[in-house]
């Protein structure tokens, strides 16, 4: 019997979600509706500027091991965090979801992924998404015995363009 129903490999990404109105939008430059890519000097800045908002582990392939926990599954993750304050809240919610998640954080730079989605009254989400830390995964995170010990591995998508990532599949 495998150790793991189901391994998932990707974005180790903290979605901050915050409400806003449409004039924050169109103060701050953002799309509507849109995602886009941005880097860490918007990321900094976008963040200083939100307002009270919810902090919890995200990502494609984190989002489906916790979902497979939720059901009573036995799920792990590999992906890439830094040793910050959102590092260690993507950690603890992924512990506190019962998904295994023991990659060793980046010490330093850059800093641990973040999605920011500012919801609209109307409910429409616009998500500014810093990749950060999360492209530093590579073959050294990825443990041959809990790779070879899951009944399905889900590699997330995004994760096909980083060379170092490709190096961590291998």
């Amino acid at each position: 019997m495998p150790d793991y129903d189901v391994l998932c490999i990707g974005n180790a990404i903290v979605d901050i979600i915050a409400q806003c109105e449409e004039e924050f939008l169109e103060t701050n430059g953002i799309i509507k509706g849109a995602m886009n890519l941005i880097d860490t000097r918007r990321a900094e800045l976008l963040y200083s500027r939100m307002g009270p908002a919810i902090e919890t582990s995200g990502g494609s392939a984190g989002n489906t091991a916790a979902g497979v926990a939720s059901f009573g599954g036995r799920a792990a993750f590999f992906g890439k965090v830094s040793n910050d304050t959102l590092g260690e809240i993507y950690a603890h919610d992924m512990h506190a979801q019962g998904v295994a998640f023991d990659t060793r954080p980046l010490n330093g730079e850059p800093p641990t992924a973040r999605s920011m989605i500012f919801v609209t009254p109307d409910g429409e989400r616009s998500m500014n998404t810093y990749l950060g830390a999360c492209v530093e995964l590579g073959p050294e995170d990825v443990e041959a015995d809990k790779a070879s010990g899951a009944a399905v591995t889900y590699f997330e998508g995004y994760l096909w363009d980083p060379p170092r990532a490709k190096e961590a599949f291998r």
